[in-house]
């Protein structure tokens, strides 16, 4: 049986109100384990966007004190300076030739930052997606629509090197270009080189950046002689990371299947070397 539409928003104002109890443990979590970072589920305002059922929170029943519960988990991360980000689904893409997909990727992009704006998050960050063919093109449609987001979402984005199209080398123009923090994902480099070394890359990305940057770190699951060494293993091994960055002043986010318990033992791990 449908819900009707007063039924409907009750549920999900109910769930909004969870995560934002789930987002504060999870905080308290990271404070307790001296855990510097961490990321946001995309899904914590569930069917936020979707062309139905989506809805503004303030309008919710209680969405003034959802809000105020969420703004309250960015005190917390704020006072025990816990940094919070974002990462959008792989189907945000701002470089697509289609309008439609464009469309949802603003909106995901909108709604993402507007709850980043509630917890202090400063980062929401995105691959740069399909080259279409013409990648300078798809890099162009990048940029072009740029211009149609907000200023919540424009001083939040940042765009990540993956493992397959887009490297390190290619965006780094780009990023200049359009003053856009490079986060430096390491892994994907070493799957999809260019001419950069690490050391390089490193650099150069953290020149992208007016605040602290953001880089990422993870394992290939079946070592680097595998079949598909961009699958992330559960942890991290210590091996694969650069040495470049151990004394730098960065924020580095674990991209492992384990999540805290690999953060944890490569904790363990670094206090040991």
């Amino acid at each position: 049986m449908r819900l009707t539409t007063e039924k409907r928003h009750r549920k999900l104002a109910k769930l909004c109100r969870e995560n934002a109890h789930s987002l504060r443990k999870a905080i308290e979590y990271c404070h307790a384990h001296n855990i510097g970072c961490f990321r946001v589920n995309s899904q914590i305002l569930p069917l936020k966007t979707h062309s139905e059922c989506g809805y503004e929170v303030d309008t919710m029943p209680d969405g003034t004190e959802i809000i105020e519960e969420f703004q309250h988990c960015g005190r917390i991360a704020k006072q025990h300076d816990i940094r919070l980000a974002f990462h959008p689904d792989q189907f945000v893409v701002l470089s697509s030739p289609r309008e439609d997909v464009v469309e949802n990727s603003i909106a995901e992009l909108e709604y993402q930052s507007e709850v980043a704006e509630w917890i202090g998050a400063d980062c929401v960050n995105i691959h740069g997606g399909g080259a279409y063919g013409d990648k300078p093109a798809a890099l162009a449609r990048f940029a072009k629509n740029l211009g149609r987001l907000s200023d919540r979402v424009r001083s939040r984005l940042t765009i990540e090197n993956d493992d397959k199209i887009y490297s390190v080398q290619d965006l780094l123009p780009f990023c200049r270009q359009e003053g856009l923090p490079l986060v430096y994902d390491v892994h994907h480099h070493r799957c999809h080189a260019d001419e950069l070394t690490v050391a390089d890359a490193t650099t150069a990305a953290m020149e992208t950046w007016d605040r602290e940057p953001l880089f990422h770190i993870s394992s290939p699951l079946e070592g680097w002689s595998g079949p598909k060494p961009q699958r992330h293993h559960d942890y991290v091994d210590i091996q694969d990371m650069p040495e470049e960055w151990r004394l730098l002043n960065i924020t580095v986010e674990v991209e492992a299947k384990a999540k805290e318990l690999a953060v944890l033992q490569l904790q363990r791990t670094l206090d040991e070397v």
